[in-house]
């Protein structure tokens, strides 16, 4: 037997919002995403995901579940130094390295702020106490503070003092004080030592976690020097993830990153990293794992069952009646998305705001009446992405419309794209290997599972590659409205 709602549809007015940052239920229907475990419980360091997939809902979670033995701190796009990083970039080095001393000390320091503000355990043992001091003098002998603000750690003029601090051990610096400008000529050893030092200040049972999120705000793919720098933090994240591992302690510098982003970036051991430190950010129709059905009946218990009561899909939406083409409501609006969160958010609240049924449940109306606003939403999300990739991407989804159909051939998209003079000359295989990469189309691939054919979709696979050689694509459903195309 199903529930009943304690609250009626007309009584609420959304089901969340689809910016984490917005949305007042992201704490309380928060999804334990495997890729959020991996990096909690220290297996991956490194997250990626199309935009709207939830990394920064994984952000979110991660800074602010500190409690007396996990320690995070997180850092946005507003709080990175780019232009002081430039100064540290070490010449002569190849370019995915030469940012990686910089990252490296700003890990560090955070770390070190860690340890002397919030960390009750320190000092842990005799070692953790003479490194704990040498990280004391250091950072209040050069920010005059123990708890330095950010935007001071790169600060061109703000001079370093190692007298008296990061004497630690064996090591010692052949300077007393330097300037933050002059650092590439010493950064190497003062890492070496702060690394030192902050890795036997660790404590063992405890997790400490330095976030990164919003490295895709001011993104160009024709800037060099921005993808040098998000190179050099993955690199550095993966060297001291990996220092902290040998030594038995917890540290993960998470870096959540879109896929798009990722997968333009070149560095040695790239493949290494994909395959034993990164995890993805996914979301599907169905199966054991999490679910976008799982996702909403979360948002509806909480805003239709006020957190008491269970809500499953059925209560919501009357699937008594089905779809064209046989399918439930569910699939119809999966079918419409790119399996992310936001996607089906975004969904469920058009049908709420035009359902003007008398029934308590939606229906196929409201499900019907609400694609047309949802369509323009998924094609505004693409502008964020596609554009810095593709610049004239506007004009290959002109090039879909005048052919009309959602399913259509190579030739016919080929004399669209001959029409148009403002895609300059590109081929028509290639033009649709674009569409493919950001799912804007998929294609089909002959012999598909039980011997029938299927189609291709990027987002569904992030391992798929396009095919140079099929003939027969698709629109993604979700755009059919927006594009004006017919069956």
């Amino acid at each position: 037997m199903t529930s009943v709602p304690s609250r009626a549809l007309s009584d609420i007015d959304s089901f969340g919002a689809i910016d984490a940052d917005a949305d007042e239920l992201l704490d309380a229907c928060f999804q334990d995403h495997d890729a959020y475990l991996s990096v909690r419980d220290m297996r991956s360091f490194l997250i990626v995901g199309r935009k709207g997939s939830g990394k920064t809902a994984i952000y979110k979670r991660l800074v602010d579940g500190a409690d007396s033995s996990t320690f995070p701190v997180g850092y946005s796009f507003d709080d990175y130094p780019w232009a002081h990083h430039d100064l540290q970039a070490e010449n002569g080095v190849p370019e995915e390295r030469r940012y990686i001393h910089s990252w490296r000390y700003l890990i560090l320091l955070g770390l070190a702020k860690v340890l002397l503000n919030d960390d009750q355990s320190q000092p842990w043992s005799d070692e953790s106490q003479e490194a704990m001091s040498a990280l004391e003098a250091f950072v209040v002998d050069s920010y005059g503070s123990r708890n330095p603000d950010f935007s001071q750690l790169f600060s061109p003029e703000e001079e370093l003092h190692f007298k008296g601090g990061l004497n630690f051990k064996a090591f010692k610096l052949d300077v007393e004080k330097l300037k933050v400008r002059e650092l590439p000529i010493h950064i190497q050893s003062v890492n070496r030592a702060m690394q030192e030092a902050v890795l036997t200040a660790l404590n063992p049972a405890n997790k400490y976690l330095v976030c990164f999120d919003q490295l895709d705000l001011g993104f160009s793919v024709q800037d060099s020097q921005y993808s040098q720098r998000l190179t050099g933090l993955i690199i550095a994240a993966r060297d001291l993830f990996v220092s902290a591992r040998r030594q038995g302690k917890k540290l993960n510098p998470v870096v959540l990153l879109r896929d798009d982003i990722y997968q333009d970036l070149q560095f040695e051991d790239k493949n290494k990293v994909t395959e034993n430190f990164s995890s993805r950010v996914l979301w599907s129709e169905s199966g054991s794992g999490l679910t976008l059905r799982g996702l909403m009946e979360s948002r509806f218990n909480e805003t239709l069952g006020e957190g008491v009561r269970k809500v499953p899909w059925e209560d919501v939406f009357d699937e008594s009646r089905e779809m064209p083409g046989r399918q439930s409501k569910y699939r119809h609006i999966c079918d419409r998305t790119f399996l992310r969160p936001r996607d089906v958010i975004k969904f469920c609240n058009e049908v709420l705001r035009t359902h003007q049924s008398a029934s308590s449940k939606f229906d196929n109306e409201s499900v019907h009446a609400a694609r047309d606003a949802y369509s323009d939403y998924l094609l505004n999300e693409l502008d964020d992405e596609m554009a810095k990739h593709v610049p004239k991407y506007r004009g290959l989804l002109e090039v879909l419309k005048s052919v009309g159909s959602e399913k259509f051939s190579l030739e016919e998209f080929a004399a669209s794209l001959k029409l148009r003079h403002d895609v300059g000359e590109v081929a028509p295989i290639a033009a649709l290997g674009d569409l493919f990469e950001f799912s804007v189309i998929s294609y089909l691939k002959p012999g598909g599972r039980g011997g029938g054919s299927e189609y291709v979709w990027r987002y569904k696979d992030p391992r798929a590659r396009f095919d140079s050689t099929v003939v027969a694509f698709r629109v993604h459903p979700g755009l059919k409205e927006a594009l004006g195309l017919t069956r």
